[in-house]
């Protein structure tokens, strides 16, 4: 399974994501295109767990990025900005991972890759967990907001709109970048984004300024 993981990562990073195909992949392996199919029940299937790959330098360092902060409204403001400047750095493989309507439930074949490879979350804050194993950026984002929930800084009525206005902002950027209407660097596309997102979640607490964040 891991050999067919990398030669699509190879294809992807040498030629692009749309010259992704079976033949292609199963040459570059050295297997033939029937035993791919002993592993994966598709293409989408193939290039979902390829793409995983991609993130999987996002997901190994988000615990010494996020270790400093000591409330969740940190946390959470932390790992935006380090899920934007990861994402935005390679838009297309994370609006193909969060974006694209795949053939089968993404949400099965994210628990499937990590159950495959769990050594990839090892490191990293239980608590965590549940967004990780969510692709669905909606129930990500709110088990984060959760955790402000019960940490006092949010109220659970107002999640669902904070949610929401969070995932637009973030969405509309990342479009941005995909189709270059804008030519913002990584950086500054985070910088941006992040203000945004610090904006909506004054409108449901206004102690976001005192609290550094």
């Amino acid at each position: 399974m891991s050999y067919f993981i990398e030669a699509a990562t190879q294809i992807i990073d040498e030629e692009g994501l749309d010259a992704v195909t079976i033949r292609k992949v199963a040459d570059i392996a050295g297997y033939n295109s029937a035993t791919l199919y002993n592993y994966f029940d598709n293409l989408d299937h193939l290039i979902f767990f390829a793409l995983l790959k991609h993130f999987k330098i996002y997901v190994i360092h988000l615990s010494d990025y996020i270790k400093d902060a000591d409330n969740a409204l940190k946390k959470y403001f932390l790992i935006w900005e380090f899920f934007c400047y990861h994402s935005f750095q390679d838009p297309r493989v994370y609006h193909t991972l969060f974006f694209k309507q795949f053939n089968q439930p993404l949400r099965d074949m994210m628990q499937e890759y990590y159950a495959l490879f769990p050594e990839e979350l090892e490191d990293l804050p239980e608590e965590l967990e549940p967004m990780l194993l969510n692709q669905d950026l909606t129930l990500r984002n709110l088990a984060l907001l959760q955790n402000c929930v019960r940490e006092g800084f949010l109220r659970e009525d107002d999640l669902e709109e904070l949610n929401e206005m969070t995932l637009l902002i973030y969405e509309s950027m990342l479009q941005h970048l995909l189709t270059e209407r804008v030519e913002y660097t990584p950086k500054e596309a985070t910088r941006r984004t992040l203000k945004y997102i610090r904006m909506a979640m004054k409108v449901f607490n206004n102690c976001v300024d005192t609290l550094g964040v």
